[in-house]
């Protein structure tokens, strides 16, 4: 429930810095500004101009800090209400104590999300915009980033009226059709709204099929290194890395739990995790290590398997080819500077279907064309769709289209069937409903409390 009270927070990331933002909005935010803050040059404070002045203890008149300020007057502020605004010294003791002085004035420091929510409640923005605030702070790419931008401009939020606009207009027939039968009124046919509802349901599910570019965009890829000890696949990860993230040592066993690590290959950022050696035995540390490394395997978007070339294939590495059957990933026979036991042709003779290089980590002999192979298999996750293309990147997006296209689809069958117009008017109203909950036209609660408890504070 939305209570109108001023809140507070930190509009800046915790930790020392040169820097901190305090952020205050509500009914209280300017007085308690005034309360706590006093400019260098008295006079009226004019909304979006900044200011330089002192923070000081009320209680005692003591100097706290030397800050500027600023204040938005509702509702044209990011929340709809009176806001204000202190950048201060950026010392955590120092802005924890302005935020109690806040408090001991009247206000209570914010929830995660806070801002934002009040901004969407107060009309500022639909629910797609207050989501993209979230996403452009947590953007691990170009791809994340620029796509964050298009959903804060609206994009999304456009595209999605556009198409509640079209089935609007269809229950607006079905409508009339219900309310003026015994009126001579010349209304489309059902097999005519059953040809509007099918161009519909094609535009629904382009969109619908746009999650995984979008999710790729906004999360990045992530990659396991998968392989039997000693491969290379702690070097291997450090040379992607270009750093050394990993332990390298020629005993088996010695990575006991998933290292990662976030690279860029192009737009969209890729994780490399790197993981336990697969092999039967082992010690009870290392067996924890190896479901961990399955775990890990389970839920990445690609596989990376390392082989040792310089050894004879085993069973060992018939399991990790076991464990690349249907997924999409790179395959790499590493130490080719050494003499080779066997070469890519005894990979897909084994069974394995992905791409194979050879290359050393050692040496970095192959390492280009293994970015480039990384890069051309998140092109080929992200599937087909233009970058400058619209695209979904949450589950609440993808459920939501996909609530909306199996009530088109009912509707669109009971159109060719020649149902009551009641019958076919209540499957198009659930379509609606569906796309208006994505931009927080239609709504509840929960999912509010939901979507922005995983925002941060100050937010």
């Amino acid at each position: 429930m939305y209570i109108r009270d001023t809140i507070v927070a930190p509009a800046t990331a915790p930790g020392a810095g040169a820097v901190a933002i305090i952020r205050l909005s509500g009914p209280l935010a300017l007085a308690i500004l005034h309360a706590i803050w006093r400019p260098a040059h008295p006079g009226d404070l004019r909304p979006r101009r900044v200011y330089f002045g002192h923070v000081i203890d009320p209680d005692n008149g003591a100097l706290l800090d030397r800050a500027l300020a600023f204040l938005m007057r509702a509702p044209a502020s990011l929340t709809g209400e009176d806001v204000a605004e202190l950048q201060v010294h950026g010392g955590p003791f120092l802005v924890r104590r302005i935020v109690r002085l806040a408090v001991s004035r009247g206000a209570r420091v914010a929830e995660p999300g806070e801002f934002t929510r009040r901004g969407f409640l107060n009309g500022r923005m639909d629910l797609t915009e207050a989501e993209a605030v979230d996403d452009l702070v947590n953007a691990r790419g170009e791809a994340g980033l620029k796509q964050a931008l298009a959903l804060l401009s609206g994009a999304l939020a456009h595209k999605v009226r556009g198409l509640r606009d079209k089935i609007v207009a269809v229950r607006a027939h079905l409508e009339a059709e219900i309310d003026f039968s015994d009126e001579d009124i010349r209304l489309p046919s059902r097999r005519q709204l059953a040809g509007e509802i099918e161009h519909i349901i094609g535009d629904v599910a382009i969109l619908h099929d746009s999650f995984a570019r979008g999710r790729l965009a906004r999360e990045g890829a992530r990659a396991a290194i998968i392989g039997k000890p000693n491969v290379g696949k702690s070097s291997l990860l450090n040379l992607l890395l270009g750093t050394d993230r990993a332990i390298v040592t020629e005993i088996p066993g010695t990575t006991r739990d998933v290292i990662e690590d976030t690279i860029q290959l192009g737009p969209i950022a890729l994780t490399i995790l790197d993981t336990a050696g697969l092999r039967e035995g082992g010690d009870e540390v290392e067996r924890l290590g190896i479901e961990r490394t399955r775990r890990s395997v389970a839920e990445a978007d690609l596989l990376i398997a390392v082989f040792d070339s310089s050894r004879a294939l085993d069973s060992d590495d018939a399991a990790v080819v076991g464990l690349c059957e249907h997924r999409c990933g790179v395959a790499v026979l590493n130490k080719c500077d050494l003499p080779a036991r066997f070469g890519i042709s005894a990979l897909h003779e084994a069974g394995l279907s992905m791409p194979a290089l050879a290359m050393s980590a050692l040496t970095a002999d192959g390492l280009e064309r293994l970015r480039g192979e990384l890069a051309s298999t998140i092109d080929a996750l992200a599937g087909p769709g233009a970058e400058s293309e619209i695209a979904i990147s949450r589950g609440r997006h993808r459920d939501g289209l996909a609530q909306a296209l199996r009530a088109l689809k009912a509707g669109r069958e009971s159109a060719l069937r020649a149902m009551p117009p009641e019958i076919v008017a209540v499957d198009i109203s659930a379509a609606a409903d569906a796309l208006g909950a994505i931009t927080g036209e239609v709504t509840n609660e929960d999912v509010l409390d939901r979507i922005f408890s995983e925002f941060c504070i100050g937010k």
